[in-house]
């Protein structure tokens, strides 16, 4: 029998994930259907149960019920209860659920894996303190960079997470600003603002030459944060797109034991 699963968004129209594990499934010869299901956004809840109680395996879960996904969890990951959010549910047979977050491993895998950017000893900047920011901070910091620093425009927005994630590493937080006269080796783009063509105020220098720009948006063209860090001397310049599959390929993993080859699927969906 088939298995099936889903991602749970609203808006889902334009979600790449039935596409990734349609691929994912091929590649590893695994029986198993995945759509994407548009939920009302005061029927999350009823939706996962509806999804459970028809025999459903497994849930990605993507804006705006990563928060709400956390908190309807018989028990979560580390990652998971760190970063506040769900983006991957096991439904067990029991009835339970089982909550993970993937998308800071992939993040980092997309790095380190895909584009041989190891965070290690490294400095590093995130930009933004959002829901998406705190997220990716366990992996990132666990990859154990020199330095991290989130800058935000609401600066006590960014000294919350640097309060909440002290005991992994040097984490601490900016304005904006105040970045002037600092560099990084690799800067992470966290903010709502790369799809509206929008970069944060950030000094022209703070990237130093050579250094890798990681926008965790993707586009069919380049974003607007990716064209800065080609302009601002970037050796390594790179949209969201192979962190979407990577956490994906995490997800895949969790459900079915078995680790798809993610090269070949991003090339199928890069255009």
């Amino acid at each position: 029998m088939t298995d099936r699963y889903a991602v749970m968004g609203n808006p889902i129209g334009h979600s790449k994930s039935p596409k990734i594990h349609a691929l994912f499934a091929a590649q590893t010869g695994q029986d198993l259907s995945y759509e994407a299901l548009l939920v009302e956004l005061d029927g999350f809840v009823a939706a996962v149960d509806a999804f459970q109680s028809a025999g459903g395996k497994g849930l990605n879960i993507t804006v705006p019920f990563k928060q709400e996904a956390w908190a309807a969890m018989h028990t979560r990951s580390e990652r998971a209860e760190r970063a506040g959010a769900v983006n991957t549910i096991v439904l067990n047979a029991d009835g339970s659920r089982h909550g993970d977050n993937t998308d800071g491993v992939g993040l980092v895998r997309d790095l380190s894996a895909n584009h041989g950017v190891d965070l290690a000893g490294k400095d590093v900047l995130i930009l933004g303190a959002g829901g998406a920011v705190r997220g990716v901070l366990q992996p990132v910091l666990a990859a154990s960079p020199a330095m991290l620093v989130i800058a935000n425009r609401t600066v006590s927005k960014a000294q919350e997470l640097a309060r909440d994630f002290a005991d992994m590493g040097n984490v601490t937080a900016s304005g904006f600003d105040d970045l002037a006269a600092c560099t990084f080796d690799v800067i992470i783009n966290g903010t709502a603002a790369g799809l509206s063509g929008v970069v944060p105020p950030i000094p022209d220098d703070v990237l130093k030459p050579g250094g890798a720009c990681y926008d965790m948006v993707y586009s069919d063209q380049p974003t607007a944060f990716v064209r800065w860090a080609r302009q601002h001397g970037a050796g390594v310049a790179l949209d969201g797109l192979g962190m979407l599959v990577e956490q994906a390929a995490e997800s895949f993993a969790l459900w079915r034991g078995v680790r798809p080859d993610t090269a070949p699927v991003i090339k199928a969906l890069r255009p």
